[in-house]
């Protein structure tokens, strides 16, 4: 029978279906036998041996590898999918992956022990705990899928952002813990298959024995609990095991993103419906779908050099793919969220309530200034000290707090743009699409500041005016807009991902812009982003009138004389520049964009006017004590500034998710 909202999809035993799965296993064994081509034996003798070395230790393994981790994580996100009721959950979207990477990565640092003792257990570990973050946070929604998405988001950002600042505080380790963690599929032996292929059983025969809860699961769960199903037990068990697949393919090829989304998806469009359906035919769609990955990044190489890790390969489809799906995404924002972003706690305050805010962030500005800490312990810097001090403390206390004020000011123009309470340049994807302007700019003029600032510009007004294309399109709604930028970020940090994993210049140049340092700001970076708040703006404080109408949608706009179009080009290029500005200073992972806005509303400032100074104030303030603190609390090392404002952004958005709405059950 059709389905309600179109035509009926093939079944999975049906012609269509089986001519679908037989062209990608073909396409797979093809691109494989390709791959492989060039290590076939040859003459001399000599030659044939290593040849033969290099096929039966190197590239077969590497073929076996693909299709085990693609088949584990597709039957990872059908069993995430199935128990979560959500289109898009999987190990990536959820935080599962970036939380068993960031235990790693700290182990493999800090505690090598550790590695040696279990590699897996300590994957298991940090993905159990991110895992319990994200259901912590949605339970009181009773895990409604925006909220599980958005809870995964973050939970991701920061462990992304704790990652990259061990990464770069173990300077030695940066390119070979990075290329790791992009999921690499380079193999010298068959270790990693015989690690895996007994989990991947031992996982697909538990899942075949839970068949009867996967399908109430499916149920309403009055329902399900009516037939007999303990549900907290179903769910731990079919959440223990696809947890521990995608852990322990962490643990041993590193993050491989986005094949557990499309596996499930691309077996429902072949006509798979009930979970014996699902469980024959992700993991099959998975191996062939990481298997075709693998071959092309190896063909697309250049001699024994893969044009990129595997991990970053599959996640240049996960973008695209999340794209595609969202149109199965309920429209329901999180009731908390939208009460947090939209409602007013307080009075509406006047803008003379401004003026204790500057004071304190003055006050602070002082202390990151003139306390701090030295071989001698903490000292205030007065007399000759302070000017000794001055041309160090000073351009990056300024370049931090100018950035701050800008992303503050991107936020609040692109969630009234989008009319998206959670919208901001991080999370809508408008920063890391200056990453591809940047990684442009460094390929055709790498010694450029001028190059570098356009290029971040470009690709950051690239990536808005796409989202606001989007949201211009009847039926998005917010929270679609919402994933939809996700989408495109996830997108544009695989282009990036795949350019750092060549290893060159430009790898450790982006890799710096991502973690956000001001450790060498100087009088240029000062001047750049002093000029830049006055330019950007200033301009806007004219254009309040745009701000008020514009989250009335575009109908009101029009009919109260308000060129909507026009207006919001405009706009979107101040934020676009402001984002592009901030991002050359600051990198893309401080979420000041997106918590400033917030904190304004929280305050009482509601007009726009007045939230848009506040939001400004709220994001220097901010990211003046990130690069204060930056420089205390690991000394005498410093921490990137952008990643240690993301670990304080992120805590934020976590409550702000938490907050309110009715208990589950």
């Amino acid at each position: 029978m059709a389905d309600a909202a179109g035509p009926a999809r093939p079944r999975l035993g049906g012609r269509s279906g089986a001519w679908a799965f037989a062209a990608l296993a073909a396409a797979a064994l093809l691109a494989a036998v390709v791959a492989t081509r060039p290590a076939l034996p040859a003459s001399p003798a000599l030659a044939r041996t290593l040849e033969s070395i290099l096929l039966w230790h190197s590239l077969m393994p590497r073929a076996a590898t693909a299709l085990v981790c693609g088949a584990a994580l597709g039957l990872a996100g059908m069993l995430l999918q199935r128990v979560l009721r959500n289109p898009v959950a999987d190990a990536s979207t959820l935080g599962i992956a970036s939380g068993a990477q960031l235990a790693l990565t700290v182990a493999s640092a800090y505690a090598p022990a550790l590695i040696a003792a279990s590699r897996e257990g300590v994957a298991l570990a940090g993905a159990l705990a991110a895992v319990a973050l994200v259901l912590g946070l949605s339970w009181r929604r009773g895990l409604d899928p925006m909220t599980v998405v958005l809870s995964g988001m973050v939970v991701a950002l920061v462990a992304a952002a704790a990652s990259a600042t061990v990464i770069l505080a173990k300077g030695e380790y940066v390119l070979s813990l990075f290329i790791w963690g992009a999921g690499s599929l380079n193999q010298q032996s068959w270790d990693a298959v015989l690690a895996l292929a007994p989990r991947l059983a031992l996982s697909a025969a538990a899942a075949a024995l839970l068949l009867r809860p996967l399908t109430l699961l499916g149920l309403d769960e009055d329902v399900a609990h009516g037939l007999g199903l303990t549900l907290p037990a179903a769910r731990f068990a079919v959440l223990g095991i696809a947890v521990w697949l995608a852990a322990s393919v962490t643990a041993e090829v590193g993050v491989i993103g986005f094949v557990g989304l499309a596996a499930p998806a691309l077996a429902r469009e072949l006509g798979a419906r009930t979970p014996r359906q699902m469980l024959l035919a992700a993991p099959a769609l998975g191996a062939l779908l990481l298997s075709i990955t693998d071959s092309a990044v190896q063909l697309l190489g250049s001699g024994f050099n893969d044009l990129a890790p595997t991990g970053a390969a599959t996640a240049l489809f996960g973008g695209p793919l999340l794209l595609w799906l969202m149109r199965r995404v309920p429209l329901a924002l999180p009731p908390q969220a939208q009460d947090a972003a939209w409602g007013s706690y307080r009075a509406a305050r006047s803008l003379r309530s401004l003026a204790p805010l500057a004071g304190l962030i003055l006050a602070v500005a002082a202390l990151g200034l003139l306390l701090g800490r030295g071989p001698a312990g903490w000292s205030w810097a007065t007399g000759a000290l302070f000017w000794d001090l001055l041309p160090f403390r000073g351009p990056r206390l300024a370049a931090a707090g100018t950035a701050g004020a800008l992303l503050g000011a991107a936020g609040c123009l692109m969630q009234r743009l989008t009319a998206n309470p959670l919208a901001g340049p991080e999370v809508l994807g408008v920063s890391a699409g200056g990453g591809v302007g940047l990684l442009l700019a460094l390929t055709l003029m790498p010694t450029s500041p001028f190059a570098m600032l356009s290029g971040i510009a470009g690709g950051s007004l690239a990536v808005l005016v796409v989202m606001l294309l989007f949201a211009a399109r009847p039926g998005i709604g917010p929270q679609r807009l919402l994933l939809a930028g996700i989408a495109m970020g996830a997108l544009c940090m695989a282009v990036v991902s795949t350019a750092m994993a060549q290893g060159d210049l430009r790898a450790y140049l982006l890799l710096v812009w991502l973690s956000g340092s001001t450790n060498r700001a100087g009088v240029f970076e000062a001047w750049t982003g002093l000029i830049a708040c006055i330019v950007l703006i200033a301009p806007l404080l004219l254009a309040s009138r745009w701000l008020d109408l514009l989250p009335l949608g575009e109908a009101t706009g029009r009919s109260l004389g308000l060129a909507v179009t026009r207006s919001r080009l405009c706009l979107a290029a101040m934020a676009a520049l402001a984002t592009a500005v901030a991002s050359l200073l600051v990198g893309p992972l401080s979420l000041i964009g997106l918590i400033a806005p917030h904190l304004a509303r929280l305050a009482g400032f509601a007009r726009s006017r007045d939230q848009l100074l506040a939001a400004m104030l709220i994001g220097c303030g901010v990211m003046i004590t990130a690069d204060w603190l930056a420089r205390l609390v690991v000394f005498p090392y410093q921490l990137p500034v952008g990643l240690f404002a993301a670990l304080i952004g992120g805590p934020y958005l976590i409550w702000l998710l938490n907050r309110g709405g009715p208990r589950n059950g």
